[in-house]
């Protein structure tokens, strides 16, 4: 039997596996459903949207919003090795210590402090090799605009800057790159790619082991690192959930847990498209010398993440922290990036930080092969709308500063359309979702399912609240943190096993 079996090779799991397999005693296998990271676009840090709606890509689509015209919004997750760090926009920005404070005891800034640490030296991040002209021009019209400098760390956040990336040398560096390969030759660690887990097999109210292309896999310890979408899947999948949503689809109860699947936050991003008048943007960033400045040297407008710059703001003065972010991308980035742009131009993204807009995750069949019912019920709440409004009327002052005289031409969106009617209708996923095996709820203090043995979920699943930044650099901490936890357990077994001796 092995000692652990981690589902899903995204950020967490593949930090996890690689903590885990430390211990050469202990035997750790990784399941990933998807491919191995061998596709070009992965490393090339500007081309990630091209993995949007690939194979590489779970491409789930949520239910019809109401509150934005009545659309369905694309939600790209990673089904690759690396998981959503093999193809998300490498933004090393982790949120606020207020964040974490508000998570519950155990989980406080002084507490993850250490293991945000092991994060940094593990990932290595770095400045931006080559960031656009127009990206510079922003943060001189911001800081006109009265934005401070900021080191957009949880102790410095508010004020604005260049996007630190979770790059090595102009090269995406993936949860994969930067936990995984390096533990790849220790013979207790183990990776299957290609193997879809269908569900947690439960011996009473154990975890027992999974269930993986129709093969039973038994561990000790069975630990969920599928994400906010599909580890809360996979629980209603296996009779831990709701009890009448298990009842209702025919899944045997093995312990009724309301929470599960609930409490789905996520960041979104409405904003405002300009037509650049110098024609430095990256709609030319295909060209053949871009392509080759990349190959050769690492250099050039491939190494953007696309999203350059960051401004964290207060709407207004009497909060504590910051509650909008402002997104500088050197492109028009329309259609979630599913559209190429149709000329030079850049945007000013804006996220409602700290929504109060909540939504959930049920099955749509007990059929594993089926995406889930994904409802965030965006702007439900109306006080996330206020927010956006007041991020584009914000990113219009910075654009008309002194600095972007000569740069910016007209705005191509919203222009005349209504603010309010333009984020109803353009608005998307900032790609953040969390929540929905929450800390305190699904999970306990050390992410062990309530109300079964054996089984854990180290994700962003388990955030309880969206931070006030970027999920990548949280969830890997969740994941150092998780290892501390299991290792830990594990010692405390084998003292009571000696002293039972």
């Amino acid at each position: 039997m092995l000692d652990y079996v981690v589902v899903g090779a995204g950020s967490a799991g593949c930090a996890l596996a690689a903590r885990l397999s430390e211990d050469s005693g202990a035997d750790v296998l990784l399941l990933e459903a998807g491919p191995k990271d061998t596709k070009r676009e992965i490393a090339v840090p500007a081309a990630f949207s091209k993995l949007f709606r690939s194979d590489l890509d779970w491409s789930y689509d949520t239910e019809p919003q109401p509150e934005l015209a009545g659309r369905s919004i694309y939600w790209p997750r990673g089904r690759v090795l690396g998981g959503s760090s093999s193809l998300n926009a490498m933004m090393a920005i982790p949120g606020h210590a207020a964040d974490y404070d508000a998570w519950g005891d155990g989980w406080s800034w002084n507490d993850v402090a250490p293991s945000y640490a092991q994060v940094a030296d593990a990932l290595a991040v770095e400045e931006l090799r080559d960031p656009n002209p127009l990206t510079l021009t922003f943060l001189d019209a911001a800081r006109e605009a009265g934005l401070a400098a900021s080191q957009l760390t949880p102790t410095d956040l508010e004020g604005v800057r260049l996007t630190p990336v979770t790059q090595r040398r102009g090269r995406r560096r993936s949860a994969a790159d930067a936990y995984l390969r390096p533990a790849l030759g220790r013979p207790n660690l183990e990776l299957r790619t290609n193997a879809h887990v269908t569900r947690v097999v439960f011996e009473g109210t154990r975890a027992a082991g999974v269930e993986v292309d129709g093969e039973i896999v038994r561990a000790r310890e069975v630990v969920l690192c599928g994400g906010t979408v599909n580890s809360p899947q996979l629980l209603l999948l296996s009779g831990v959930g709701p009890r009448p949503e298990l009842e209702r689809h025919g899944i045997p109860v093995v312990h009724d847990a309301p929470g599960v699947g609930a409490n789905l936050q996520d960041h979104l991003a409405g904003g405002i498209l300009v037509e650049s008048l110098r024609p430095t943007s990256l709609y030319t960033a295909e060209k053949p010398l871009q392509l080759l400045r990349w190959l050769v040297l690492r250099r050039g407008m491939l190494t953007s993440n696309v999203a350059e710059a960051a401004a964290f703001v207060r709407s207004r003065p009497e909060l504590r922290a910051p509650d909008l972010e402002l997104l500088f991308a050197p492109v028009l980035f329309e259609d979630a990036g599913l559209t190429p742009p149709r000329g030079h131009g850049f945007t000013v993204g804006v996220v409602a930080l700290q929504p109060l807009s909540t939504g959930v995750i049920r099955l749509r069949s007990a059929d594993p092969s089926e995406p889930p019912v994904i409802d965030p019920r965006y702007l439900s709440h109306p006080a996330d709308l206020e927010v956006l409004v007041h991020g584009i009327e914000l990113a219009r002052r910075i654009v008309s500063m002194p600095a972007f005289a000569g740069a910016a031409g007209g705005e191509l969106e919203p222009g005349d359309t209504p603010v309010d009617e333009s984020i109803r209708e353009r608005a998307h996923t900032l790609y953040h979702p969390v929540g929905t095996c929450r800390i305190g709820d699904v999970v306990d203090a050390e992410l062990r399912v309530r109300g079964v043995d054996g089984l854990r979920v180290v994700d962003a699943s388990v955030l309880p609240r969206v931070p006030r930044g970027h999920t990548h650099l949280p969830t890997l901490m969740v994941a150092e943190r998780a290892a501390a936890f299991l290792r830990g357990d594990a010692s405390r077994q084998s003292e009571l096993v000696d002293a039972a001796v």
